[in-house]
Formats: structure tokens, C-alpha cells, sequence
């Protein structure tokens, strides 16, 4: 991303922007007497030795740069990211000057409602549109791509040299190529008057022609409806996001922002509850044509260079987000009113396309904390799709932390007394916590100061609904609404039956294996994988926990070592308490979960009747089957009688099970003995393979495990054709390896045998 650099920003015109060089004194060195050389080098000692310190710390970087020597220059620059502290802004806030326009030909121009757009080319016929809106004024904020002779009747247009002598102090945080300026012209327009913001791009036609038709712009007074809202259960307290575009028609399309994990959440509402309106100060409306969707979706579910015209509901009622409960919000159709300005803040040190998704998450939190609300509408806009792509990597910040993002927000609470100090905390506790970077700690520093210089007076406090004890909701409280089921396009097939009976199939799957925790090790590369994993898995399993030898935090993936792999499971265990069971998969096995449905949830799951995977070792074999005999016999004869008497009722004297273990299930009510037999092991050095096979047989008989992996199809060696050993009929396929996307990509795509809709995801 280009940030912006103050050497390189536009000159103005009539002043220069050449830097006075400082003025040393003349005696910086000490003055030699003569050809006395040894009393100079007296004189100059400690410069001397400071100079040849700084040349060599130099060299030695250009040195380990240009040898190769990479694992020490990551050192030294890991070392200083370590000791690099994010300083928390102080502000005087009593003390901040007033800034009026005074550069600019509307500086006695005032108005109350503003539709914002970045422009980086010449008007649209949208942007025309968007002009002849009565009671509105279009404001379009130029970049460094926008031309010099860009105009348009009906439209103020900010040029890159107008906004440098506003004199707002974000200025110095905004990249020129850039649609976050439209940072600038929030303030502009706050500064002549504003109370309602239209936040637009200029590729939507408001629908209609007209935005007091779709959206509530009048919150208080006789224009004002008045009116109660449908609201999302907060019944769920552990629900924290939903996709809204299920309420609208659309269950098979998803808006950017929403984490991937939750993608498969496709079923509709049970009932609703309903909230009164009037504080619904940020409205966020849907788009048709081109919805608000993510380079996962746009690339996946279309053939070719055909545009999309995905349709929405209009005649579904608007919904609203309880306290805890959030929606992804878009900087391109969403109105803010006054007492939610603060939240138009675009952040500036994140991908451009994750921006606007944080700055909905953000403002949603903060939001609460004021008394208001996120509502969205049925279609507002219909947005024209250019087939224009954009790399995956531009989402980069939300696929890999938008999930963490939501669940760190809904935790956070603040003590302090107004709410712009609240707002500083949470962005400089984001930037701690690796959401965004200092950078976005000093602009909310500087946002918030110039939303104080143009006159803006931030909303008083309320306390937090969700923190109270919310009451039970009866069944007159209880709302019904069903969602019409509007035709969706997938790859190029107008959705029938068919796809119906297949998204029939997901729910039902995941409602049976929903609240089960699925703990993946991953052998391979996790950074090519971990996405592609949670996206199969998480459309089944509602928490995937993954696990590798090489931590990753961006990714979330959590340290472990494959050989002990048992003893991370405890941990996991004390986490998820209300979890139905725990089911352990490698990255080596495919599961076919469509296959699992007859499974018995209460019992335990293991490959016992699978030859190639379990197996009776003699312990006479060699010595690390004596050592790992040793740890069995001792681990054994710790254990309560009940375990004790079911393992050497199973085991065979003289001999120890071996186990694969590259898949098996855990029910509920067999944790607490699970979570005691590994705290018998202990520090011991058993293996995976043998610790496995030793706690299934001291928690039950095996005439009582469930016989649903019996049939799995495990080979020692897969085929060189792995196409050609898969079979949708089985419910696991042992080996399998995936290592990159187009791997991951061929495995989605025999899989889909037995899930059709995981085409959607290639």
C-alpha cells in the first residue's frame, strides 16, 4: 500500500516545499592545531569511535543481506520489532483549536445530508445519479490517480492539493492511492453542517432514486417513523456473528467480513424478537447485482467473465443486531448518522480491503457503548459488476483475523468516563493485540481531535445491555419471519432442486456434528493449508481447532508435537466444556462426515477393526516397543480400578497395541476419564500411537466403540493416482496428502461425490 510520505506529497503552488537544512556550528570537530595529529585524535576520541560504531552496524546489515545470511538478519529484525512500543497518544482534550474552511469556495456552504464517494476516474453514470438525489449533496474525494480536469455539475470535489490546506491533522496518515481519504471528506462534511452521511462509491444506483425510501434518515422528530424493528435472538449468547444476507433470500451468499469459519451457518431463523427504533444510528443496506462479497466468493461461483445480478428480497422487513451480536458493514451503502461519526474513521495501516470491514466491526463495539444499533436494509442500491478482479491477498487482514477480531471485541470492556477516550483505548488495545499498527493508534488520535476542531460534540455514555442479566424470552416476545429462498447462481447454474436438497444435506449434517470439536493436525505447510482446512471443516464443525509443529498466530494455529499429540487435548477439553465430543483427525486422513451421520455420539470412535492401523506388538520386538512397554505397564497400575480392570480385560499379557490414531472420537461423557489417564502419563515420553490405543481400552471395551471407522479405507502407501483410491462411500480415506492450494483443490473436488456444494469452494 503507498502511505503517505510528507517528502512526497504534492507541492502547493505558492509555497515551496523544500526543507532549510539546519545551520551546524562551524566547530562540530575540534579544530586541529596545526599538523599536531595524535592532539586532534585526543580531541575527537569519542566521535571517532561513535562514527566507526554506526559504519559497522551498517556494513554488518548490508553484509548479512547480501551473503544470505537471512536467519540472522531476521534475528536482529525480530529483536527490534520486539523492543518497538506502541505509545498510547496523550491528548489534551480541552485544549483543541477550532479549524474553519477557509481555503476552500464553500466555506459558508452548509448543509445536513452528504453522500461521500472516492473517485479515482472520471464520473460515472452512477456518480450522476447519484447528483440529481434531492436533499442531498455528493462530495467526491480525490486521490493521486483522479484526473486534474476531474468535474461534475451538482458535485464539490476535493482535489489532492484542496485537502492538503484544510489543515486537518489525518492528512498526515493517508495514502495517496487510496480510497480511505474519503476520511478527508467525512470531516469536510461535518465541518459544513453535516448530521446525516450517505457513505457511497460510485459504481451503485440508489434504487428508485431515492435513499429517505429505503433507509430511516430521520431518527428524531416529525419525519420520524417511529416504528419497532425485527431483531436477531440474543438467545445464543456464544452466536457473535450472523450472515445477513440468509434473512434476505440469499443463503448461499455471504458478505465480505464475515470469517470464513461461519460461511456454512446456512439455516434461517428460528424467531426473532423485536427492538424499538430511533438508534439505529449506523444502517447498513443491501446491494443487488454485485453484493458486497469476498474474493473467496467472487472467484468461485461464476464461469468466466460473466457479470453478477445476484437479487435480494425487498419486501423483507430491515433487522436489527442485539449487544453482542455483529454484521459486516462496507464503506459503499451504509448511512451514519451524527451520534455514530465517530465510527466513519477508515483505518489506514491495514489492506485496503479489509478497511472499511474493521472500521464496521470497531464502530458495531463501540456503538454499544452509546445505546445504538446496526440495522440492515433490504436492497438499497443496485451495484454494477465490472468483472474487475482484486487479489486474494488484498483480504489478507480478514480471513486470517476477523474471526479473532469478533471475539476480542465482544470480550473488551473499558472504564473510562467519555467516549472518546473509550474509542483511543480500544484502537491503541487493537494495535497491541496485532489487529492494526501504531499507525492507527496516532490517526484515531488525530481523527478524533479534528472531529473536535470541526465542531462535532461526541455522544454521551450508557451502560452495556449485555452485561446486565438479560431476561428470558417467552413465547410472546418470539417473532416468526421465514426468508424467502430466491434463486442463487453457482458457477454459471441457476440454483433448482437439486441445490435445495443439497443445502438440505449441509444443515443436516450440521446440526449433527455442530458442536463438535474437530482438533486437526497438520503435518504440512499450514501457512498454504490452515484456511483451506477451516473452510471444508467449519462449514461442518463449528470450532476447528488446529494444531502444527510450527506455532502460527495469524493463522491460529496452535503449537503441538504429533508424537504427543494426546496431551495437547485436555487443554482444548477445559475450553469447550459444552462441546458434544472431540474428534481428532490428522491432515493425512480424509473424512467423509456425510458418512458419519449413523455413528453412535456417546460412543468412542477408533480404527480397532482396521488391520493396516491397529495392531498387537510384542514386547519383546525391539527396544523402543520395551521402553514404550515399560511406560504402558506403569501408567496402567496408577490407574482407578475401573480403568484398570477394562484395559487388562482388552490387553493381551505380554503384548501392546499399536495404534495409527490418525482418527478418533472422544464423546462427552468419556472426557474426565480421558483428561485423567493423560495427567497419569505425565511427563512419561509415550507415544501418540501407543498412548491412543492404551486409554480407548482403559475407558471401555471394544465390543462397546462404535463401528463406524471400520470400513474406512486405510493403505500404508496411497496409489499415484490419489483420484483413483478415493471412494464417497467410506468415511475415511487414509492416505491423503495436501500441501498446497491445488492439492486442497483436487481433494474438493472428488469430495464433492458425496457434498456437491463444495464445488462452490473451487
Amino acid at each position: 500500500m503507498l502511505v503517505q510520505d510528507p517528502s512526497s506529497y504534492p507541492p502547493k503552488s505558492t509555497k515551496s516545499q523544500v526543507r532549510n537544512l539546519p545551520n551546524y556550528p562551524s566547530n562540530r570537530f575540534s579544530e586541529s592545531n596545526g599538523l599536531d595529529f595524535t592532539t586532534w585524535v585526543s580531541d575527537n576520541l569519542y566521535k571517532i569511535v561513535t562514527f566507526l560504531v554506526v559504519i559497522g552496524t551498517v556494513a554488518a546489515l548490508f553484509f548479512l543481506r547480501n551473503v544470505g545470511d537471512s536467519a540472522a538478519l531476521i534475528c536482529l529484525q525480530s529483536t527490534a520489532h520486539e523492543i518497538e512500543k506502541i505509545h498510547y497518544p496523550n491528548i489534551n482534550w480541552n485544549s483543541i483549536d477550532r479549524i474553519t474552511d477557509k481555503t476552500t469556495p464553500y466555506a459558508n456552504f452548509k448543509t445536513d445530508k452528504w453522500i461521500i464517494v472516492s473517485v479515482s476516474g472520471y464520473p460515472t453514470d452512477s456518480l450522476k445519479g447519484l447528483v440529481k438525489i434531492k436533499g442531498w449533496q455528493v462530495l467526491a474525494v480525490g486521490n493521486s490517480r483522479t484526473p486534474n480536469d476531474w468535474y461534475l455539475k451538482g458535485a464539490i470535489f476535493l482535489s489532492l492539493e484542496m485537502q492538503s490546506n484544510l489543515g486537518f491533522r489525518v492528512l498526515e496518515f493517508l495514502p495517496f492511492d487510496s480510497y480511505v481519504r474519503k476520511s478527508v471528506g467525512y470531516l469536510f462534511a461535518i465541518q459544513h453542517g453535516g448530521t446525516k452521511i450517505f457513505d457511497a462509491d460510485n459504481r451503485g444506483d440508489v434504487i428508485d432514486g431515492e435513499l429517505g425510501k429505503h433507509f430511516d434518515v430521520e431518527l428524531v422528530g416529525e419525519k420520524a417513523r417511529q416504528e419497532i424493528i425485527l431483531q436477531y435472538s440474543h438467545e445464543n449468547p456464544n452466536r457473535t456473528v450472523v450472515n445477513p444476507y440468509i434473512h434476505f433470500g440469499q443463503r448461499s451468499v455471504w458478505p465480505r467480513g464475515l470469517p470464513l469459519e461461519n460461511v456454512g451457518e446456512i439455516g434461517h431463523e428460528e424467531y426473532y424478537t423485536e427492538v424499538f427504533g430511533g438508534k439505529q444510528f449506523i444502517q447498513q443496506g443491501i446491494s443487488n447485482g454485485l453484493p458486497d462479497v469476498d474474493s473467496v466468493f467472487y472467484f468461485t461461483r461464476k464461469a468466466g467473465l460473466e457479470a453478477y445480478d445476484v437479487r435480494f428480497d425487498e419486501k423483507a422487513p430491515k433487522v436489527a443486531l442485539p449487544q453482542g451480536m455483529m454484521v459486516p458493514v462496507n464503506s459503499f451503502n451504509t448511512l451514519f448518522h451524527t451520534s455514530a461519526f465517530w465510527g466513519l474513521m477508515l483505518p489506514v495501516s491495514v489492506s485496503t480491503m479489509a478497511s472499511d470491514v474493521l472500521r464496521g466491526y470497531w464502530a458495531q463495539r463501540l456503538l454499544w457503548e452509546i445505546g445504538g444499533y446496526v440495522v440492515v436494509y433490504p436492497p438499497t442500491v443496485h451495484r454494477h459488476d465490472k468483472v474487475e478482479a482484486y487479489p486474494f491477498s488484498e483480504e489478507k487482514d480478514l480471513h486470517v483475523n476477523v474471526g479473532r477480531l469478533i471475539k476480542f471485541l465482544i470480550s473488551w470492556r473499558s472504564h473510562k468516563n467519555r467516549l472518546f477516550e473509550k474509542i483511543l483505548e480500544l484502537s491503541f488495545v487493537m494495535a497491541e493485540e496485532r489487529f492494526w499498527t501504531d499507525k492507527d493508534v496516532k490517526f484515531t488520535a488525530a481523527w478524533l481531535q479534528d472531529l473536535l476542531a470541526v465542531g462535532y460534540q461526541q455522544p454521551r455514555l450508557m451502560s452495556l445491555e449485555f452485561d446486565r442479566l438479560r431476561p428470558t424470552i417467552g413465547h410472546g416476545d418470539r417473532k416468526d419471519f421465514v426468508p424467502r429462498k430466491l434463486p442463487s447462481v453457482h458457477l454459471g447454474v441457476v440454483e433448482t432442486d437439486s441445490v435445495n436438497y443439497e443445502i438440505g444435506n449441509l444443515i443436516f449434517w450440521r446440526k449433527a456434528f455442530g458442536n463438535v470439536v474437530l482438533v486437526m493436525f497438520c503435518s504440512g505447510p499450514v501457512e498454504r493449508t490452515a484456511l483451506e482446512w477451516r473452510l471444508l471443516y467449519g462449514r461442518i464443525f463449528k470450532t476447528v481447532i488446529i494444531l502444527s509443529s510450527q506455532k502460527n498466530v495469524e493463522l491460529v494455529v496452535d503449537q503441538g508435537q504429533l508424537d504427543y499429540a494426546y496431551k495437547q487435548l485436555p487443554k482444548i477439553m477445559s475450553r469447550y466444556t459444552s462441546a458434544d465430543g472431540f474428534l481428532f483427525l490428522q491432515d493425512n486422513t480424509v473424512l467423509n462426515y456425510w458418512n458419519l451421520l449413523q455413528a453412535d455420539m456417546t460412543k468412542l470412535w477408533i480404527t480397532n477393526k482396521v488391520s493396516e492401523s491397529w495392531t498387537p506388538v510384542s514386547t519383546n520386538n525391539d527396544d523402543w516397543f520395551v521402553k514404550q512397554a515399560k511406560m504402558v505397564k506403569k501408567v496402567v497400575n496408577t490407574m482407578p480400578a475401573h480403568l484398570q480392570v477394562n484395559y487388562k480385560e482388552a490387553a493381551k499379557k505380554g503384548n501392546i497395541i499399536v495404534c495409527s490414531s490418525e482418527v478418533f472420537f472422544v464423546p462427552r461423557r468419556y472426557v474426565e476419564d480421558y483428561v485423567e489417564l493423560v495427567g497419569l502419563v505425565g511427563d512419561l515420553e509415550m507415544h501418540h500411537k501407543i498412548a491412543t490405543p492404551m486409554f480407548f481400552l482403559a475407558m471401555d471395551s471394544p465390543q462397546n466403540f462404535d463401528p463406524v471407522l471400520n470400513t474406512m479405507l486405510y493403505k500404508k502407501e496411497a496409489p499415484p493416482a490419489n483420484t483413483t483410491f478415493y471412494s464417497a462411500q467410506l468415511p475415511a480415506i487414509h492416505p491423503w496428502s495436501v500441501s498446497s492450494e491445488e492439492e486442497f483443490i483436487k481433494l474438493i473436488r472428488v469430495m464433492a461425490a458425496g457434498d456437491p456444494l463444495l464445488m462452490e469452494l473451487v
